[in-house]
């Protein structure tokens, strides 16, 4: 049966790898049908917003959607169109496997570690006013029911997948109001999951052992700021951002991107490396109830970059434009 999912190409790379992955999971023969938006750089003159409300709403519609990487302006500009899809379709759980990849260069052993990162409040809810000249405040915003709902995603995430330790990371230590509370709903929660062991991190202690011992963590459960930071940190633990996909998941729908910026330097030049977003793709697979296509897309993936280095994109040490990278994963599966 064929499923309906938004594909918003995005910004710089974006339109590049997003044909690669189109390319490559219309190869797996899913019966996906594309409906192909714009959102970013390209509309937001015409439209005052990075992310146009039509868009919003195909996605809506869909329930479904793969996104490439759209600009966020730094320090001014417009709002971030990845916060304002997440706020906007209620994409509460970011869900970030971070996976050592075959032939891939790191400076750790395998490692095999997801992050589950709440999406919808705390820095990132943007409440921020001027106190007086020259003083600026922001404000953090916890809640029970949003701290409760990403707890239990994460504990059945873990059931799902078979993993046995889920690890809250905090700061209660200071906050010890906000993070005492995202603590307390966790705690709630963890007594429904027996069999999974849970235990509670301090965020400068976490950072510690995850560049010393990271494969002692399995689970890692967090609020939207620690959970953007440590996200990337772990990304560089198994070879960079350009090797991690990403999930942002509502009751109602979900968004798969990867979780690389736009990287306008190489726009156009067609080296981009897709494999992110190839990995996003798969995750959307799943997401789906392909799971058997997921992995065979993950399989094609490690297979090619275990292969001949000449099918490989320059950062990864070869001479393969995106589209023979593409073609040499396709012809893998």
């Amino acid at each position: 049966m064929a499923r309906h999912v938004v594909l918003v190409p995005g910004d710089g790379i974006g339109p590049e790898i997003s044909a690669a992955t189109r390319h490559v999971v219309d190869a797996l023969g899913v019966g996906i049908e594309w409906e192909i938006l714009e959102a970013g750089e390209k509309v937001a003159e015409k439209y005052g917003t990075l992310l146009p409300k039509y868009v919003l709403d195909a996605i809506a519609m869909a329930g479904c959607a793969l996104k490439g990487p759209i600009t966020t302006p730094v320090g001014k500009g417009l709002p971030s169109a990845n916060v304002a899809l997440r706020k906007a379709l209620d994409l509460y759980a970011n869900l970030r496997p971070v996976l050592r990849l075959p032939g891939i260069e790191a400076p750790f052993p395998p490692i095999d570690l997801v992050l589950v990162r709440e999406n919808t409040e705390d820095l990132y809810s943007g409440i921020e006013h001027v106190v007086a000249p020259g003083v600026v405040e922001s404000i953090k915003v916890i809640t029970r029911k949003a701290s409760t709902r990403i707890a239990r995603f994460a504990f059945e995430h873990a059931r799902k997948t078979g993993r046995k330790l889920v690890t809250a990371i905090h700061k209660a230590d200071i906050m010890k109001k906000s993070d005492g509370l995202f603590l307390d709903s966790i705690r709630s929660v963890a007594k429904d999951y027996p069999e999974i062991r849970y235990e509670e991190f301090l965020v400068d202690r976490a950072c510690m052992q995850l560049v010393s011992h990271p494969t002692r963590f399995d689970v890692l459960l967090m609020e939207n700021l620690f959970g953007d930071i440590l996200s990337d940190l772990c990304a560089g633990l198994v070879g960079g951002l350009g090797v991690c996909p990403g999930a942002n998941i509502g009751e109602k729908g979900a968004v798969f991107e990867p979780v690389h910026g736009s990287a306008p330097d190489i726009a156009g030049k067609g080296i981009a490396n897709p494999t992110a977003m190839f990995l996003s793709a798969a995750l959307m697979l799943d997401y789906l109830g392909s799971l058997s296509e997921g992995n065979r897309l993950r399989e094609a993936i490690k297979k090619v970059l275990s292969g001949p280095q000449e099918k490989l994109t320059s950062d990864l040490g070869g001479k393969a434009t995106t589209d023979q990278f593409a073609d040499a994963v396709a012809a893998a599966l």
